[in-house]
C-alpha cells in the first residue's frame, strides 16, 4: 500500500488532534498540521512540497506554489469559497481541487439577515442613544432618525446559490418584496425557488436593502464599486457576508461618508484581518463583524466531520465530495 502524506497549511480550530487520531488508524498515512499563513512561498513549499494531499484554509495557493508541488493529487479548501487557490494552475498540473461548501449555509444566511436588520433598525446607534439619554436623564432620539419599516420594502439578494437561496427562504416571512440577481441561475432552479431574476442595474435602483451571496472571481472583483453605490437609493443598506473582494471598501467608505447610501455591514474584507487604518472603522454607519458568519458550534463540528470524510475518501482512492475542476474526475 502506497504511503500518503496529508499536510494542513493552516487551520482555525484550537488543534487537529481529533483528526490526527482518526487518521492514525491508517498505517500508510502521515498527517501533519501547521500554521503557515504568513510564510513566503519558498517557506510554504519547504513544508508541503512532498505532500500527496493538502488542506488549506487561508494560505494562498498561487501558481508558483502549485508548480512547486512534487506529487500532490488533491488540494482541499477548508471553507465555502476557493478564491485563494489558483484552480487553473492546479488543473494544468493535474491536481484536483475540492472544497466544503455545505457546512455553514444556515449560519451565514442567519448572520446576513441579522446584520441586515440590525443595520436597518440602527441598533448600534440606538445603544449610543441609550447611553447618552441615560447620562442626560432625558430621551433624545435625534441620532437614530429616520428608521423605516421593513414591511413593504424591497430586499435585493445578489447571488442565489446555496446560501443566497436559504437567505431568500428565511426572509420570506417578513412581508418584504424579495428581488434576486443571479445571472447563473438556471430556469429550472428559478422555477424551484418560485422567482424571477433581474439584472444588477435594476436591482441597484429598486432595492432598499442588499445582501451579497456571490462567489468571488476575476470577473466580479469589486462587483459593488462607486458606480453601483451611486445607483442605490440614499436610504439603502448593504450587507456583505460573502467575500471582501466583491465590494470596493474605499468606494464604500466614501459612499457612507457622503451619504450616497445610509449604511453597510461587512463580515468579510479583502485583507483579513483588515488593517487598523481601514477607513470604515471610523464610520458610525458601518457595522463591522470579524468574519464569523460561518461559525456556530454545530457548524464547526460539521466542518471537521466533512473534512475528515474527504481525508478518508482520498486515502481510500475515492473522489472528494465537492470537486471543483470536474474535468479531472
Amino acid at each position: 500500500m502506497d504511503q500518503l502524506k496529508i499536510v494542513v497549511t493552516d487551520y482555525i480550530e484550537q488543534d487537529l488532534e481529533w483528526e490526527a487520531e482518526q487518521l492514525a488508524k491508517y498505517e500508510n498515512v502521515t498527517f501533519e498540521y501547521h500554521q503557515l499563513k504568513f510564510q513566503s512561498d519558498e517557506e510554504l513549499l519547504e513544508t508541503i512540497r512532498d505532500a500527496d494531499m493538502i488542506l488549506v484554509n487561508m494560505v494562498k495557493m498561487s501558481e508558483a506554489v502549485i508548480n512547486g508541488l512534487e506529487k500532490c493529487k488533491l488540494i482541499l479548501r477548508h471553507g465555502v469559497g476557493y478564491d485563494n487557490v489558483d484552480v487553473d494552475a492546479a488543473t494544468a498540473k493535474g491536481i484536483r481541487v475540492a472544497y466544503e461548501p455545505d457546512y455553514c449555509s444556515d449560519e451565514v444566511a442567519e448572520h446576513a439577515i441579522s446584520l441586515l436588520f440590525a443595520g436597518w433598525r440602527k441598533l448600534d446607534a440606538g445603544r449610543k442613544v441609550l447611553e447618552s439619554s441615560s447620562k442626560n436623564g432625558i430621551w433624545n432620539f435625534n441620532d437614530v432618525y429616520p428608521i423605516y419599516s421593513i414591511k413593504g420594502k424591497t430586499i435585493g439578494i445578489i447571488g442565489c446559490g446555496r446560501i443566497g437561496s436559504l437567505t431568500l427562504r428565511k426572509l420570506s416571512g417578513f412581508d418584504a418584496n424579495l428581488m434576486v440577481c443571479d445571472p447563473y441561475l438556471s430556469d429550472e432552479r428559478k422555477t424551484e425557488l418560485g422567482i424571477e431574476t433581474v439584472d444588477l442595474d435594476t436591482l441597484l435602483k429598486e432595492a432598499d436593502m442588499f445582501t451579497i451571496h456571490a462567489s468571488l472571481s476575476q470577473e466580479n472583483y469589486h462587483l459593488i464599486g462607486e458606480p453601483q453605490l451611486r445607483a442605490m437609493k440614499s436610504h439603502a443598506y448593504l450587507v456583505n457576508t460573502a467575500r471582501g473582494g466583491l465590494v470596493d471598501a474605499e468606494a464604500l467608505a466614501t459612499a457612507l461618508k457622503e451619504g450616497w447610501i445610509a449604511g453597510a455591514a461587512l463580515d468579510v474584507y479583502e485583507k483579513e484581518p483588515p488593517d487598523p487604518d481601514l477607513e470604515l472603522f471610523n464610520l458610525d454607519n458601518a457595522l463591522l463583524a470579524p468574519h464569523l458568519a460561518w461559525y456556530s458550534e454545530e457548524a464547526n463540528t460539521s466542518m471537521r466531520e466533512k473534512v475528515l470524510e474527504d481525508f478518508i475518501r482520498f486515502v481510500e482512492g475515492r473522489d472528494p465530495r465537492f470537486l471543483i475542476n470536474k474535468e479531472l474526475a
